[in-house]
């Protein structure tokens, strides 16, 4: 023969038609349990990246790749920036002054982080000028004490422009009196929405205005930078803030919002853990179709071992018979799963037109459809993970074909 005989031989087996239903039906079972793991693995993981995605395109277009800060703060802030726009990678610096506060209005409050920012340079490092729902970053002026909230935090203080909140900081004034929390009262200028969790925890002031909150006047904190690459800033901050001289602290993203995307990156990990049972289990059908053909086909591998088939080439039979079941269920999978991958933000987004039904409602997630990215290295771990499962599953029953004495299996034939 020009093919190679348990190549040949096992492939037969697999289009042949069986005496046995019960075995073409396992059989069956098996491929279909390996094709639905596998795209479910692949739609899984592609839903996954593509949160992780909005959660990074969302949260790092308001929130700063990096933060180069001082302690006591930096007077010559604008020498510094200078320096720091001057470096590979650094698109932009924008000073600040942070703080954190309570948030109170109409028997409301919230615990919220203030940004004292310079309405004019915010827009080089951050796009929230760009998602104001209500007012202008430009009313942010010296000594107005006027504040800009995000649509989560003035919804759940019940505020609109021209409203009125009180800022309480963690901080205490001695007077004569007695000791008394330090408050300022804020007029509400504008809100802004850009889909992210800084909606419901952001406030942003008048840069001036901060510093006289935090007592650090004619200073700032720090600056804010943007990078080109969001993923040039790590591990790059905290060297070119070491470049800018003694006391100079660098921060990058993945120390402030490391935590969520870990977050995310372990709970894809777990789900996919979790689906790859499914896969198990369709190799574990393949064990049992296996033994039952074994069983089925004793007088065919008596006859083959007397034509003279060794005992490793009657084990390649059935390992190429079982491995025909898992490739053929893997790729059918991975076809439907990389289709729906492509498609499911679309075939979402007509059920809920169909229904009239919101999978995930705008008023309480901040991604209110359903993200996919499609990588091809997730598609190809899903792949060698069920071919390898697929084949490590038909080694013990070819092991058991190979064992099988010709003599034995057609005494009663």
């Amino acid at each position: 023969m020009i093919k190679p005989v348990p190549l040949y031989v096992g492939l037969k087996y697999v289009a042949a038609r069986r005496r046995q239903q019960f075995i073409s039906f396992i059989n069956g079972f098996s491929l279909l349990g390996m094709a639905l793991g596998v795209m479910a693995l692949i739609v899984v993981s592609s839903v996954m990246n593509g949160f992780d995605r909005e959660l990074k395109t969302r949260i790092l277009s308001v929130v700063p790749h990096g933060f180069v800060e001082k302690t006591g703060g930096i007077s010559d802030w604008r020498t510094a920036r200078a320096e720091l726009e001057g470096l590979p990678g650094v698109v932009a610096a924008s000073p600040f002054v942070k703080g954190f506060g309570l948030l109170a209005a109409n028997a409301h409050s919230q615990g919220v982080e203030f940004q004292g920012v310079l309405p004019a340079d915010l827009g080089r490092v951050s796009v929230v000028g760009e998602h104001m729902l209500l007012g202008d970053l430009e009313t942010l002026q010296p000594r107005s004490y006027s504040i800009v909230l995000g649509r989560l935090l003035a919804l759940s203080l019940g505020v609109t422009p021209g409203d009125q909140v009180l800022l309480t900081l963690p901080d205490v004034t001695v007077t004569p009196a007695g000791i008394f929390p330090r408050t300022k009262r804020f007029t509400v200028t504008g809100v802004f929405s850009v889909g992210a969790q800084v909606d419901q925890s952001l406030a942003l002031i008048n840069i001036e205005d901060a510093a006289r909150l935090v007592r650090m006047r004619g200073k700032v904190q720090g600056l804010q930078l943007k990078f080109a690459d969001m993923n040039d800033a790590v591990g790059t901050v905290s060297r070119y803030a070491d470049g800018l001289g003694e006391g100079f602290v660098g921060t990058d993203w993945s120390k402030t919002q490391g935590s969520l995307f870990a977050a995310v990156k372990m709970e894809k990990t777990v789900v996919m853990v979790m689906l790859m049972i499914i896969v198990a289990v369709a190799a574990f059908n393949i064990v049992s179709a296996l033994v039952l053909m074994v069983a089925d086909k004793r007088a065919d591998i008596a006859v083959l071992r007397t034509l003279g088939l060794t005992s490793r080439q009657i084990m390649g039979v059935f390992v190429v018979q079982g491995s025909a079941i898992g490739v053929l269920g893997a790729l059918a999978g991975a076809v439907l799963g990389i289709l729906l991958a492509l498609n499911i933000s679309d075939i979402v987004r007509w059920f809920e037109e169909l229904t009239g039904t919101y999978l995930f409602d705008p008023s309480v997630f901040f991604v209110s459809y359903l993200p996919s990215e499609l990588r091809g290295d997730d598609v190809l771990v899903v792949l060698v993970a069920a071919l390898l499962m697929s084949f490590a599953a038909t080694l013990y029953p070819a092991w058991r074909a190979s064992q099988v004495e010709p003599a034995e299996a057609l005494r009663y034939e």
